[in-house]
């Protein structure tokens, strides 16, 4: 699709971008062993995270750090601990076809994925059994007769899609380097009970719902 000034105004019918996007997502491949020898540059698994940080979040609370492990040692303690439980899933004869994890080490980096669960805070549905919370778990089982759901799926989002009917806003984002960690948690990213209470507070209202310039 070819942005132009308004969004509104997009040429639904290029293909380019998306074509460019799905010859990415084509093209990737599971690989389990690597080549030691290559160093990935610093600027590539930034660019990596750069993409991961515009994800869309439950009130934009954008719960999530990243820690790029490339130290040897790390690699290779990591490694080891996944060699362990796959030792231990054959002495219980599992039968599950678990592959060789000695390849892991051999990643000339890892990025490990983490998330601050403390984050539902942010939601106004904490299953307290509070009004608003059984309104929701109502709309859960009136939702499920309209799309034949059976009882055992819970429906978790609605996405909508079609051309903005105004101009959109870009929302605000946390930067990269307040997300991305290498080796160890950088425990200045780190945030308090207290402070995640004032941002859902006097913040969250702002995330969501404002440009991303008009927030503080």
């Amino acid at each position: 699709m070819t942005q132009t000034a308004d969004p509104r105004h997009y040429d639904f019918s290029d293909r380019t971008r998306y074509d460019a996007l799905m010859d990415v997502v084509r093209t990737r491949m599971t690989v389990r062993a690597f080549d030691p020898g290559y160093v990935v540059p610093r600027e590539h698994y930034e660019m990596i995270l750069e993409a991961a940080r515009h994800a869309p979040s439950g009130a934009n609370a954008q719960p999530w750090h990243y820690v790029i492990v490339t130290d040897q040692e790390l690699k290779n303690r990591i490694m080891e601990y996944f060699r362990e439980e796959q030792v231990v899933r054959a002495k219980l004869k599992m039968k599950f076809p678990t592959p060789d994890y000695g390849g892991l080490a051999t990643a000339p980096g890892l990025v490990v994925v983490a998330s601050d669960f403390r984050w539902v805070r942010a939601f106004p549905v904490l299953n307290d059994g509070s009004a608003l919370d059984r309104m929701y778990k109502k709309a859960q089982q009136a939702m499920k007769p309209l799309l034949g759901t059976p009882d055992q799926l819970s429906v978790l989002d609605i996405m909508c899609f079609g051309p903005p009917a105004k101009q959109p806003y870009r929302r605000w984002k946390k930067n990269l380097d307040e997300i991305t960690n290498w080796n160890r948690f950088d425990a200045s990213h780190f945030m308090t009970d207290a402070q995640i209470d004032e941002w859902v507070t006097t913040t969250r209202h702002k995330a969501m719902y404002r440009d991303a310039g008009n927030v503080d």
